[in-house]
């Protein structure tokens, strides 16, 4: 799919007091993160991740769920202006619970999108038969506080591809910036690069509609 927007940007409109705030709100409930879906540059569609070795391989980080609806009431407004806006207009009634990251030094996730090839089904009702259609990531640590930890974007079309080509990348260098929202097209192909030092904290959501007709 070819778009005029792969992703848009809102600069700072989540004030210093509530990123602190999601930061105490979820620190106290991380756990190891874990991986299922999609392929990624060293693997085949649509397996499971093993536990181990090969998880930190592709994504190493401690994580917190939660869906206080304080926090949806913050970023559901940006979602629903960035859909508009970038023209996407994408059908979606349903966000899934927000993941709180936070990433160490040499944590990362590496290449992976967002969407998987079937809806949902063992899931909460409101989630069944859909899938999702828009990321979100919010920025939440002050960029002098870590190195490294970029956004990376490649913009590419499917799973056939060669991860050494540049042609199509882009580090999203507006996500260093606290409070910020990106909104992107759960399909878009992304990875967080390894922090270098300090520590980064960021939160994403997922927003769910109806399979693409």
């Amino acid at each position: 799919m070819n778009l005029k927007y792969y992703y848009y940007f809102f600069h700072s409109v989540i004030s210093p007091k509530l990123c602190d705030d999601i930061i105490k709100h979820c620190s106290s409930n991380l756990q190891v993160a874990k991986i299922g879906g999609e392929a990624d540059e060293n693997d085949k569609p649509d397996r499971w991740w093993a536990e181990g070795k090969t998880i930190e391989k592709k994504r190493k980080s401690q994580v917190a769920f939660f869906d206080d609806r304080w926090i949806y009431k913050e970023i559901q407004p940006y979602v629903k202006l960035a859909n508009n806006l970038a023209g996407w207009n994408f059908d979606w009634d349903w966000t899934e619970q927000a993941q709180f990251t936070k990433y160490g030094l040499n944590e990362h996730y590496g290449w992976h999108c967002d969407s998987y090839s079937e809806p949902y089904q063992d899931v909460p009702q409101g989630m069944v038969g859909k899938i999702r259609k828009l990321s979100v990531t919010v920025s939440l640590s002050d960029p002098e506080d870590y190195e490294g930890g970029d956004l990376e974007f490649d913009f590419r079309n499917n799973h056939d591809y060669d991860f050494t080509k540049t042609d199509n990348k882009e580090i999203c260098k507006k996500a260093k910036v606290r409070g910020s929202i990106i909104v992107f097209p759960s399909f878009v192909w992304h990875r967080v690069t390894p922090v270098t030092s300090g520590t980064r904290y960021s939160m994403v959501m997922w927003n769910l509609g109806a399979p693409w007709r």
